[in-house]
């Protein structure tokens, strides 16, 4: 299998492909992109990392036969996890380990109690670009030991300008039951001093059918995005105060909930048999994703000589889980047989400052600095009987940052430190039933990192560079699923090991060639974590963290060729290995699963400009077998798949811009990476079968 993706991809860097830094657009070395994950601006060619920038244009493109932006990351970043295609975003990693989401930089992980509902609380239509920071990062605080994920809103034009959106999406099979339909409205405009976006988008979601024409099974327990309902509520207001001043405010409300109209059906692992869908509600309440992220930032290019950046932001975000008569929930004191599901809230607000100093002192340096706050609360109950599954548990960071760079004749260094200071609060509390009723003592445990970072970057001539990097992230080891467990008695939350942070070590390597026509890059990684934090499961599918030394390598190459104005080629190709110590000798001798580790796999994809108002998309997506081992034995078998999507974009003189997308061309029937490497039987969902989306957009 190394052999054949090694050769396809070979093949595809002679005969044509390359994207820059994962964008359909090459970028000059020498031109400036602001990159807002790295809070600050910088040219493309001084970054000391593997950078992937999703543009408007490309998002727009893949949601023509993608459903979710978790879809959208798959195909276009292969270091990142296949999608679940579900409303849980748990196992979809970036180069093996959690990476962390922000929109307009505000964090939407919730650290002290991982519900992996991060990727699903904005629609796709209020994102202007998605910037990707590969690897472990501290520059925006806690939670990116696998990189940052940060979604830029829509932002405004001069003018006035109106979207109107619509479009419905069909599986070739089970037309009627799969029929999905969405409609929205967005307005730009600015005038003089004031500025201001504001959307709404609707969504009703019909089941997903496989590619032998089965209902796909629904996950009852996390969570579905497939029958379901969904808006999303966008706003975005700004004001010059003067040259040198501006404030601006966001606001962005989203609701997802499932309609619960079915229950999945049977699944075995062994025999390759899937998890289906019968028409019958589920039990309990339907899964939900509620969530506000509101900020406001004030800028002013003049502060002590530099450009200030200060924003406060709040979120509000609450996650309901299905249900079941799980051992876990048994109480004898609500009765037998007890039906039970869990609810994530959290509220988190803090302030985020920046500084930005240029040519200090009239010096080719750069200089960064500021302070981050995040104050997060958080529970997890469990709905029906009001029961505290989780206890409130509150946390609060403080992280001075400073950062420089220094660049002339071709050679760019950075280095910076980041100093986190986190401190828990838990009260008094008492577990679940199931687990002893054990008394736990509260505590208030602190934690103190420093997180430096070193980068270097030499542009060996106008085409080739080469970059090195070392960083740090920081996160914590999901306190909520640490507490809840807790089944020992005379324990406090202030002695307790596992509540110590995880602390993954980065080091990168690569190449890169850019012209007018190709762009090829490769690069190499490193990520070791003395103390990591791996999910467990337990009967009942629920997980447990042990903390054990993990270490993570892989490689990545990009490569794309325009062939002529009108056709480009392009490859992406991953591969990642990992394993962990399982007998605490301090000696890894397991791999990791694939929960955390994504299969070898390569995107190959053609572009094509059909005159001036057509151009399409064929990619091919392929994912290698793997073999998961401890020691010398096999533990797990995954059996690759590969998928053929295509999209069409046609516009028109007057009556708008249509989209029309086939994604799995070929009806592939596969059983997810998820569902082979992880999942137990109930949970054996196949993917997506062939499935047409048709979309329309007009703007005035």
């Amino acid at each position: 299998m190394q052999k054949s993706v090694l050769s396809i991809a070979l093949a595809a860097i002679l005969a044509g492909p390359a994207v820059a830094q994962d964008t359909t657009t090459p970028v000059k070395a020498d031109e400036t992109i602001k990159i807002t994950a790295a809070r600050t601006a910088q040219s493309a060619g001084s970054i000391a990392a593997t950078v992937t920038v999703i543009d408007g244009e490309d998002l727009r493109r893949q949601l023509a036969s993608a459903d979710t932006l978790s879809d959208v990351l798959g195909n276009l970043v292969p270091a990142f996890s296949p999608s679940r295609q579900k409303l849980s975003s748990a196992g979809e990693t970036l180069r093996g380990r959690e990476p962390l989401y922000l929109i307009d930089g505000v964090p939407q992980s919730n650290p002290l109690r991982n519900g992996s509902r991060a990727a699903y609380t904005i629609d796709p239509l209020m994102i202007e670009r998605v910037e990707i920071i590969h690897g472990a990062s501290a520059i925006q605080g806690m939670g990116a030991s696998g990189g940052i994920i940060n979604i830029i809103t829509k932002s405004a034009e001069n003018g006035a300008a109106h979207e109107v959106t619509a479009g419905f999406t069909a599986p070739t099979s089970e037309t009627n039951e799969g029929l999905s339909y969405r409609t929205g409205y967005l307005f730009r405009g600015a005038s003089g001093d004031v500025s201001a976006v504001a959307g709404v988008q609707l969504r009703s979601t019909g089941m997903y059918v496989d590619g032998d024409g089965n209902l796909i099974g629904v996950d009852s327990a996390q969570g579905d995005t497939m029958d379901s309902e969904s808006y999303d509520v966008f706003a975005k207001l700004g004001y010059r105060i003067d040259d040198m001043q501006q404030l601006e405010l966001m606001v962005n409300h989203f609701d997802m909930e499932g309609n619960g109209d079915y229950s999945s059906l049977g699944g075995d692992r062994a025999a390759g048999i899937p998890t289906i869908s019968i028409e019958e509600p589920t039990a309990g309440d339907a899964p939900r994703n509620k969530v506000t992220t509101a900020t406001l930032t004030y800028r002013n290019a003049d502060v002590l000589g530099a450009d200030l950046n200060w924003q406060l932001f709040s979120q509000d975000f609450s996650a309901l889980y299905g249900g079941g008569i799980y051992a876990t929930f048994q109480d004898p004191a609500f009765g037998e047989n007890l039906f039970d599901q869990s609810r994530n809230d959290s509220q988190k607000y803090g302030s985020r400052l920046t500084l930005n100093w240029d040519n200090v002192a009239a010096t080719p340096v750069d200089l960064t600095g500021g302070v981050d706050y995040l104050s997060d609360t958080t529970f997890q109950e469990l709905a029906q009987t009001g029961r505290n599954w989780v206890p409130e548990t509150e946390f609060n960071n403080w992280a001075p940052f400073v950062q420089a760079r220094y660049q002339a004749n071709g050679l760019t260094l950075s280095a910076g430190a980041r100093y986190e200071y986190g401190k828990l609060k838990v009260d008094d509390f008492t577990t679940l039933a199931s687990y002893g009723s054990q008394f736990v003592a509260g505590g208030e445990p602190s934690f103190n990192e420093l997180l430096p970072n070193f980068g270097a970057v030499y542009q060996l001539t106008d085409d080739w560079r080469a970059f090195a990097s070392y960083s740090e992230g920081f996160s914590m080891p999901d306190v909520g699923r640490v507490l809840r467990g807790i089944n020992q008695p005379d324990l406090s939350v202030a002695s307790f090991l596992d509540l110590q942070p995880v602390i993954a070590d980065n080091q990168e390597i690569g190449i890169e060639y850019r012209d007018s026509a190709l762009h090829f890059s490769l690069s190499y990684f490193q990520s070791d974590s003395d103390l990591g934090a791996r999910l467990q499961a337990d009967a009942d599918g629920f997980y447990s963290v042990l903390r054990e030394r993990t270490e993570i390598d892989g490689y990545e190459l990009s490569a794309n060729y325009a062939w002529t104005a009108y056709t480009s080629f392009g490859v992406n190709y991953a591969k990642t290995n990992g394993e962990y110590d399982s007998n605490d000798d301090g000696v890894v001798d397991t791999e990791l699963g694939g929960r955390n580790i994504a299969p070898e796999r390569a995107n190959l994809y053609w572009e094509q400009q059909w005159g001036a108002l057509v151009s399409s998309r064929v990619q091919y997506n392929m994912l290698f077998d793997r073999e998961i081992y401890s020691g010398a034995q096999a533990i797990n078998n995954f059996d690759g798949y590969q998928t053929l999507d295509a999209q069409v974009l046609i516009e028109t003189m007057d009556y708008g811009q249509f989209t029309v997308g086939i994604e799995n061309l070929l009806d592939e029937f596969y059983l997810t990476y998820y569902a082979q490497t992880v999942g137990p039987d109930n949970r054996n969902f196949a993917g997506r079968g062939r499935t047409v989306s048709v979309n329309w957009s007009y703007s005035f």
